[in-house]
């Protein structure tokens, strides 16, 4: 009994020089290592360009759609932040809504589109199809269409999107700067930020944004489709204090 108590011993100790997993005989498969916090969800965002997105699976879900290639599945759910071209693009819609498709917006895109929609302002939350929508504020500070009149103003109630899928909170920022109200917006797991500048944040505006906001992962957008530069992108990858990943246009 002692000569095996020993034999234990041994054994345990063996097991925690090799960092507490026992070495896998031959032939068998090594244990796998865990997947990165949120990789999962990473491999079913795919962008489109500019602000467009697609999540896939269970449901399909779009941002801002916009300058679509051919294949692209239908939409269960549209998510439109504001109403310029480059964003609310009705043709673009019509490629991707079905019969069923929700459309979540603000009052003047709903103006322009058709079908099931729900319009959102500033600081409203609804379900659709079973997806928690959060409407929150984007506007500019500082970039201006001419003296004193931005791009995106706030009194305009254009929007960002927090939603809630698979117990992950992803934010897409829509057209915006670096505004007060992304220090309110609670734990956010992935986030969509403008990068590109002139009508929105500056890559260093960006950075400040995703210290504020400590998403777990950072993908810059507003970039792409004519607008913006990668370079932008890759600067933001660069001095962010948080992991950001860049993806390549689909």
């Amino acid at each position: 009994m002692k000569r095996m108590g020993w034999l234990l011993i041994l054994l345990a100790m063996m097991v925690a020089a090799c960092g507490g997993q026992a070495t896998p005989t031959p032939g068998e498969k090594p244990p796998v290592e865990p997947q990165r916090e949120g990789q999962a969800m990473l491999e079913r965002i795919h962008w489109l360009g500019h602000d467009a997105f697609r999540i896939d699976g269970p449901q399909t879900i779009y941002f801002d759609p916009y300058k679509l290639g051919k294949g692209n599945p239908k939409a269960d759910v549209i998510l439109i932040t504001h109403d310029h071209s480059d964003h609310c693009s009705p043709g673009d819609v019509a490629k991707i809504q079905g019969d069923d498709t929700a459309i979540v917006t603000v009052a003047a895109a709903a103006a322009k589109l058709k079908g099931d929609i729900r319009i959102v302002k500033p600081g409203d939350r609804v379900t659709v199809k079973g997806i928690e929508v959060e409407a929150v504020p984007a506007y500019n500070l500082n970039k201006f269409r001419s003296p004193g009149v931005p791009f995106h103003p706030q009194e305009s109630g254009y929007v960002g999107f927090v939603i809630t899928l698979d117990g992950q909170r992803i934010y897409h920022a829509g057209d915006t700067d670096y505004i007060p109200e992304m220090a309110d917006l609670g734990e956010i797991d992935i986030t969509f930020l403008p990068v590109s500048g002139t009508y929105v944040m500056t890559t260093d505006e960006a950075v400040e944004a995703a210290r504020t906001i400590n998403p777990k992962v950072a993908i810059p957008m507003h970039i792409g489709r004519g607008i913006g530069s990668l370079e932008a992108a890759r600067a933001f990858r660069e001095n962010a204090p948080v992991e950001v990943v860049i993806l390549e246009i689909e």
